[in-house]
């Protein structure tokens, strides 16, 4: 019989369709594999073509040749330039349109996506996002910073290059806006931070549980909205991603990569998005919010039910795609070119 979950942060219900289950492996999407080369001459993000890209704001390291590059999106959704303004018209509300949109050049190499890449190289990627969000939040228009990957066409990616992005906007959404609010009503009713208790319970029950580091912990979410999904959780409770240490992005750097390598190799290198769900510079520090790493391959679509209800169907079991995952045996990385 299909099954009904809640999500234990956003009280969203889930439906696990278990009748029409499907088996992990049989989510793996079927595509024309596309030689890549190690260098592109049109590509404004490879070696030798950075004036192709507007002028950096970042690199690491920060002379020579580098690993990671940070620009300035060419196509920035917000102005870089600007005051905040606000303009209220009887039941409408408006702003100018002024916040930050930065790419992040992943790797030198054109070819390689982050499955492949040494620990290294990711620990490099993670340490730029650092970098720039504490710059970034330190800027009085900023309210909120939120830091995401876009692999593959589904995904919402437009060049091949590995890449990431961040986009730092003057309010705070109101999705983000429901999760600080549940996490205080949990806190308020049962002084713990909600995040800290189901880390907790996860580790203690250990069915979801799909990598453990010394420092994080990936695992499938009791009530996942879609197959695969997978939280990334520091075992410290820290409420902004910017209270990271330099030990703990090394070792988020070896999960998230051992976690889309399982992906990789298992699913066969499906497109997914990632993203780092923080608290708000005005919530740094709350006892009661918990930032994680959400990865979530896109291998199913969202339909007329999702649309019209907010509620989602998975058709995988979260402690079958943690199974399949576990036993996943992903390949040695291939080295970075440079």
């Amino acid at each position: 019989m299909p099954e009904l979950r809640q999500n234990r942060f956003t009280k969203e219900w889930v439906i696990v369709a278990t009748e029409r289950a499907k088996r992990p492996e049989e989510l793996a999407v079927k595509k024309e594999t596309k030689e890549m080369p190690h260098y592109s001459p049109k590509c404004p993000f490879c070696p030798g073509n950075e004036a192709m890209a507007p002028p950096e704001v970042l690199r690491i390291p920060d002379d020579g040749a580098w690993k990671v590059r940070v620009v300035p999106n060419k196509f920035a959704a917000l102005a870089r330039e600007g005051e905040l303004t606000r303009k209220i018209e009887r039941s409408k509300r408006t702003m100018n349109g002024v916040g930050i949109h930065d790419v992040f050049v992943d790797t030198p190499d054109h070819a390689l996506t982050t499955a492949l890449l040494p620990d290294e190289q990711v620990t490099d990627i993670l340490s730029s996002y650092l970098l720039r969000f504490k710059q970034v939040s330190a800027d009085p228009r900023v309210a909120h910073v939120t830091i995401f990957k876009n692999h593959g066409v589904s995904a919402g990616t437009s060049l091949e290059h590995p890449h990431s992005q961040m986009i730092a906007t003057p309010v705070i959404s109101s999705h983000v806006r429901g999760r600080l609010h549940e996490a205080l009503r949990h806190y308020d009713e049962f002084g713990e931070c909600i995040f800290c208790t189901v880390l907790g319970e996860e580790l203690e029950e250990g069915s979801r549980v799909v990598v453990e580091g010394k420092q994080f912990v990936a695992f499938e979410p009791f009530a996942s909205s879609s197959p695969f999904a997978t939280h990334i959780f520091p075992r410290r409770h820290m409420a902004s991603f910017g209270d990271i240490n330099q030990e703990e992005i090394q070792d988020l750097a070896a999960v998230l990569k051992s976690v889309l390598a399982k992906l990789y190799f298992g699913l066969e290198n499906p497109d997914f998005n990632y993203t780092i769900r923080t608290a708000p510079a005005e919530s740094a520090g709350v006892p009661y919010y918990h930032w994680y790493l959400s990865v979530i391959p896109r291998l199913t679509r969202v339909a007329g039910f999702e649309l019209g209800s907010g509620m989602f169907i998975n058709t995988v079991l979260p402690e079958a795609a943690a199974e399949f995952l576990r036993n996943v045996k992903a390949e040695k990385p291939a080295a970075v070119a440079g």
